[in-house]
């Protein structure tokens, strides 16, 4: 075989100096020649870092309790930081309605999380039903003496959804009455139980979670669990037709056993101003422990949407076509319970 050719890249200054370096290194003008057929000498390129007696270093186990090396807990602690001097400078958003989603998600949906996951072991089926974008109504049956399954609901959106959206629940005047919750709801993106907020929340692609039974349903006693009350005079599916958006029916079970209400002190209930005052096997008899809601196992499924965007804009005003859809969603939540309920193993497990 014949010998390559080399080619040079240098022009005759370099070569001149890379001779020089060569002489100086003690190399003569054929030092770098070899014969035809003899091979060619590799030098082994050590790496100056350490040794090559010395084997490198394994790293060892983490040890329990500290960072990993991508600093996970300086990178919480920064995002905390971080959050508090916001809060304090008043450097973060909210919408007309007062929602504050930063404090929604870092804050209440942190506080919420562990009672949906871990206390009442809530199981959501159905998911899928819920658009990834745009507005829809959910429609769900209320019940529990307090609203948790609400707030419940709200959570299992949120952390289910593959798109984690967020529940903007419309609750009732009294919710905004009283001192710290208004403003805690407000925050969580609750607005009042009003048509008007309703449409233009809807028609900015949010998503709105109504409970039609109202206090009826909420307060109702235990003997009538899971018996759907009167859904009103179907404003909400006015709502949705105008909006255009498709009404979700969802079906809970499992609040109605939290505080098995078998009473109700109505005199009791005026002078506080309240639309009923419940009275359970624990409460008031136990004082502030009586008020911890039983650790019941929950189910919240998910119904196949109804669509309402194949209607012209007047059938929002058409009483007969209002009526057949609110008894249709109605009647889809409660068979779903009844379902739900003859599935349902215990109501503790």
């Amino acid at each position: 075989m014949a010998d390559a050719k080399v080619i040079p890249f240098d022009d005759d200054r370099s070569r001149g100096a890379a001779a020089k370096g060569a002489a100086r290194r003690g190399r003569g003008p054929g030092a770098g020649k070899r014969r035809k057929g003899e091979p060619v000498a590799v030098r082994e390129v050590r790496p100056l870092q350490q040794p090559p007696s010395e084997p490198a270093p394994e790293p060892g186990p983490e040890e329990p309790g500290e960072p990993s090396q991508g600093g996970g807990w300086e990178r919480k602690i920064a995002g905390g930081l971080a959050f508090l001097r916001r809060r304090i400078t008043g450097d973060y958003e909210v919408d007309e309605f007062g929602y504050d989603e930063e404090l929604t998600d870092q804050v209440l949906m942190s506080l919420l999380r562990p009672v949906a996951e871990k206390y009442f072991r809530v199981d959501v089926k159905g998911i899928e039903n819920i658009p990834s974008e745009g507005g829809a109504l959910i429609v769900s049956n209320h019940s529990g003496t307090l609203p948790l399954d609400g707030l419940m609901m709200q959570v299992a959106v949120h952390d289910n959804h593959p798109a984690g959206r967020h529940l903007r629940l419309l609750a009732a005047d009294l919710v905004f009455m009283l001192p710290v919750v208004n403003e805690l709801a407000r925050k969580a993106g609750h607005t009042l139980a009003c048509a008007e907020d309703a449409q233009r929340l809807l028609e900015s692609g949010e998503l709105v979670g109504v409970m039609p039974e109202g206090f009826k349903g909420v307060g109702k006693p235990f003997s009538e669990r899971y018996k759907l009350q009167r859904f009103g005079r179907g404003g909400f599916v006015s709502t949705a037709l105008r909006a255009g958006t498709p009404i979700v029916p969802c079906s809970i079970v499992g609040a109605e056993e939290i505080y098995p209400m078998v009473g109700n002190a109505k005199t009791l209930a005026r002078l506080l101003g309240f639309p009923y005052f419940p009275i359970t096997p624990t409460f008031p008899w136990l004082g502030p422990l009586g008020a911890v809601p039983l650790p019941t196992k929950w189910t919240i499924q998910f119904g196949e949407p109804i669509p309402t965007d194949g209607y012209p804009p007047e059938a929002a005003e058409d009483p007969m076509l209002m009526f057949n859809l609110t008894d249709q969603v109605r009647e889809q939540i409660q068979h779903t319970l009844y379902k739900l309920l003859v599935q349902r193993r215990s109501v503790f497990f």
